[in-house]
């Protein structure tokens, strides 16, 4: 059981552990919107308790997540400004480099991370890169319709609504999957879920020519069958980053070689 710890920075307070190798690399790891590092652990889609022996894992709440403090991310991109908590959280936590991964909202941050500080950022694992570009302006009417809805019905019309929601590939025979995610609207606090949601109205992937000037190793992870996690998304990444490591699931046992991809990935870094 890892130690769960505090730090303020930022405005809020930022929860988050330290585990595994300290000889080997850092992997700093952020989750998905609406999730934390307790519903992750839960339901790993990358297993990173079984990275340790090979890794130092840094995870963490972004803010408005979990056990992280509620507070509005200050005005510009939502992503990038959450990049910047990453930044600062590390370097609070004397980390110099390290590999920076993350699902999701957690991928749009380590990709953003980058992007600022490129001396920084050893490495990048992105696994269900988000909508960007010209597929996030329907993205973010939702997330906004979303957080109107939370604040004046609570979540019950969003748990009522998954059913319409597609389910991924990977999870088609997995009747667990909407319960988990009503389950996680459940369990959220309301102010912070509803932040979350609007912060994310303002949130976009870097522009096209910073990803390309990127020269980190890349590993990419995505999933079929889900439009708030398109393959389109993969395409670009691949467009402008020929060289990255891109691995696409649509089955579960697709999806269960991820864990050991990303431990060859980050093994191959040293």
């Amino acid at each position: 059981m890892t130690e769960d710890r505090l730090l303020r920075l930022r405005g809020t307070t930022f929860a988050h552990d330290i585990s595994g190798a300290s000889a080997g690399p850092t992997l700093v790891w952020g989750h998905g919107l609406s999730s934390d590092r307790a519903g992750e652990r839960a339901t790993p889609i990358v297993d990173l308790d079984a990275l340790a022996p090979d890794a130092r894992i840094v995870r963490y709440d972004a803010r408005n997540h979990g056990r992280s403090g509620l507070a509005a991310v200050p005005p510009g991109n939502a992503w990038e400004q959450m990049a910047i908590d990453q930044l600062e959280l590390t370097e609070q936590l004397g980390i110099g480099t390290y590999t920076a991964g993350g699902a999701s909202l957690g991928a749009a941050t380590a990709l953003w991370a980058a992007v600022i500080a490129p001396e920084r950022i050893e490495a990048l694992v992105l696994t269900i890169p988000p909508t960007g570009w010209a597929t996030r302006a329907a993205q973010t009417d939702r997330y906004e319709m979303m957080a109107s809805v939370l604040e004046r019905h609570g979540p019950q019309p969003l748990i009522d609504g998954l059913d319409a929601v597609p389910v991924p590939d990977p999870f088609a025979d997995d009747p667990t999957w909407r319960e988990r995610s009503a389950d996680r609207l459940r369990r959220a606090d309301a102010a912070k879920l509803c932040q979350a949601f609007r912060d994310a109205t303002s949130a976009n992937l870097p522009a096209r020519q910073q990803i390309a000037a990127l020269t980190q190793p890349v590993l990419v992870l995505a999933w079929t069958g889900d439009p708030g996690h398109p393959i389109s998304t993969v395409d670009e990444l691949r467009t402008l980053r020929p060289d990255a490591e891109v691995h696409i699931a649509s089955t579960a046992p697709d999806l269960d070689t991820w864990t050991d991809r990303v431990r060859h990935f980050l093994t191959g870094l040293v």
